[in-house]
């Protein structure tokens, strides 16, 4: 009796034959229109999928930095009250593992006035050692000016100058509501103020209202006599703030509260995670949708070659081998346009800004209004789970689908196929 032979799965044979049926013309039974609409959609799905997820990880990113880089990652406070001690609590806060630096700040609002123009500013008094620590005000694309000149000024956000439609070197009014109690209530004091220094902090709500005073100066115009309003505390970690506020509040002292920039934006930022959780849901459905494509091509695909298979059935190939041949036709078209996403959302997230340029050219500026977006570009961040987790995605979904239509032909009876031929 012959010994019947056995190839190995996913021999060279049924590569050949896989690749043949995929680029076949229509006239010849292939589906070649098809494959082509099945490849483009999975490309399309993938780009959007690993566009819209940099997108999504670098706003985030980005609000956590600009946030973050110009305010406190632990505020110390006195409920209704100021706080007087405010040296020697910051020795003791200083002492905590995990702190960076703590800065006294007076903080108040006021009118500022410049050229006919009011708009209100929101005052920060700190020393100048104490702000050339905050990175996001130092070490900004676009700042103006001397830092080191702020004892002899005030320091004012872009958005904030660009509103009063000031520079270097003019001079700004506040109107502050802090000076004596008279019979007609509260009076009002006047000081004006030249500009040093003009920073950005890259979130333009902070921009548009921002301002920095010497920390002598902003005592005296609130009535701070040798008090602050709170202490502004930066770790060397950020994401431990929640661990060490309560830490740092028992060192402060009694009466003392402290709260962390999570604290302040914590709703926005569990509301952002729902969006992205919602997003890479509504975008896998898309993919699955381009992934179908696949299924219509590889049924149109079996059904056309069904003389085919029955021809191969009859020559000794097993139903294994035909199965694994369509499986490579749908699996090679999935996969390729898998890789072409990929391709095209890397390359998307990375020259974001070269793009974005070309739109706002394109349609003749006003594309991205900071004012509204809250920032002043379209951040991207490329991160590699993001990109494992389309092309898992991807990948799962063109191979599962492709088994269905690859079986239906490897159970083809090829007495049944060959019997009209």
């Amino acid at each position: 009796m012959a010994e019947v032979k056995t190839t190995a799965p996913f021999a060279k044979f049924e590569w050949m034959i896989a690749w043949r049926y995929i680029r076949a013309k229509r006239a010849e039974g292939g589906v070649s229109v098809m494959t082509w609409i099945s490849l483009v959609g999975v490309t399309l799905a993938v780009f959007a999928l690993i566009a819209t997820l940099a997108v999504r990880s670098g706003f985030r990113a980005e609000f956590i930095d600009t946030i973050v880089g110009a305010n406190a990652h632990v505020t110390v406070m006195r409920p209704r009250e100021v706080i007087t001690d405010y040296d020697a609590m910051a020795e003791r806060i200083m002492a905590i593992e995990g702190v960076q630096s703590v800065a006294p700040l007076v903080r108040g609002q006021s009118m500022a006035s410049a050229f006919g123009t009011n708009t209100l500013a929101d005052i920060h008094g700190i020393r100048l050692e104490d702000l050339k620590k905050s990175d996001a005000i130092v070490q900004s694309e676009r700042t103006i000016g001397d830092i080191d000149r702020l004892p002899e000024g005030i320091a004012l956000g872009s958005a904030l100058a660009a509103n009063l439609g000031v520079g270097i070197g003019d001079r700004v009014e506040f109107t502050i509501r802090s000076g004596a109690i008279t019979p007609m209530g509260r009076s009002t004091r006047v000081n004006a103020y030249e500009v040093v220094f003009i920073f950005s902090t890259g979130r333009y709500q902070i921009d548009e209202v921002r301002a920095y005073l010497p920390f002598d100066q902003a005592q005296l115009i609130f009535n701070r006599d040798g008090a602050v309003d709170e202490l502004e505390v930066r770790l060397d970690d950020i994401n431990r703030s929640e661990e060490l506020k309560q830490d740092i509040a028992n060192a402060a002292g009694a009466g003392i509260w402290a709260y962390s920039w999570q604290d302040r934006v914590g709703r926005y930022l569990r509301a952002l995670t729902i969006e992205d959780n919602v997003m890479f849901i509504i975008l896998s459905i898309l993919v699955l949708v381009a992934s179908m494509n696949i299924i219509s091509g590889l049924i149109m695909l079996v059904k056309n070659k069904g003389r085919d298979v029955g021809i191969l059935r009859t020559m000794g190939l097993t139903e294994g081998s035909i199965l694994r041949i369509f499986f490579i036709c749908g699996a090679g078209i999935g996969t390729l346009g898998t890789a072409l996403g990929v391709v095209l959302g890397c390359l998307f997230a990375i020259y974001i800004d070269q793009i974005f340029s070309l739109v706002n050219y394109v349609a003749g500026g006003g594309v991205w209004d900071p004012s509204i977006r809250g920032i002043y570009n379209v951040p991207a961040e490329l991160r590699l789970v993001d990109v494992v987790k389309a092309m898992s995605l991807s990948l799962g979904l063109s191979w599962i689908i492709t088994i269905f239509p690859a079986r239906r032909a490897a159970r083809m009876n090829p007495v049944e196929a060959l019997r009209y031929e």
